[in-house]
């Protein structure tokens, strides 16, 4: 670990850096991640973050700043940094494997024809395939969040607090999404009479 000096930086200099960050001298924890952002992009990428190493240690410096509060006086800097990125590498495979599957998923159900029973009218069936396609198409034209939020929810069928968990949201978030997500699928699905849901937006 180096200083701007060039010098190394031992626990008792972390510490003195963590004492000013906490007495309110923000720009002092520019010292700890200059001296230990090598060290973290190496440890993301050994945990598999691959591409997203960078993205994961940006992430996990934030919420080690965010932290610093509860960080135990006398503890090694170091080894409590590497538990967060460590933690912020899991969360982001994580991630990725519930876009991949949810992405996978979404695909599987729309392109998946329905069963349709033999007694069933083929103008109705005709129409009903008619519309999957509008929606499959109006679901692409969609934010890939608002997609994903109108897919769990509905699509998938599942409950706000299981759509929340899926995706790693807040409840409120799901909602404000979910809402906003729907109005625009409105906007984009042709009413009833053919013309187009006045894409207005």
């Amino acid at each position: 670990m180096r200083t701007r000096e060039g010098g190394l930086i031992g626990a008792v200099d972390e510490a003195a850096v963590i004492a000013r960050v906490r007495a309110g001298e923000a720009e002092a924890y520019a010292e700890l991640v200059r001296a230990h952002t090598g060290m973290a992009i190496r440890a993301a990428v050994a945990f598999g973050a691959g591409s997203d190493a960078e993205d994961v240690v940006q992430c996990a410096f934030f919420k080690a700043y965010q932290s610093l509060g509860s960080f135990r006086d006398g503890a090694a800097f170091r080894p409590w940094l590497l538990r967060i990125v460590v933690n912020e590498t899991r969360n982001t495979l994580r991630s990725a494997v519930r876009l991949r599957s949810a992405t996978g998923r979404e695909a599987a159900l729309l392109e998946a024809e329905p069963l349709i029973p033999d007694a069933a009218d083929p103008a109705v069936a005709a129409l009903e395939g008619e519309r999957r396609a509008l929606l499959r198409d109006a679901l692409g034209k969609l934010s890939e969040e608002h997609r994903l939020v109108v897919t769990y929810r509905y699509l998938l069928d599942m409950d706000e607090a299981e759509t929340a968990e899926a995706l790693g949201w807040p409840r409120g978030t799901v909602k404000s999404r979910l809402n906003r997500g729907l109005k625009k699928l409105g906007r984009l699905m042709p009413s009833p009479d053919g013309r187009g849901g006045g894409d207005d937006a």
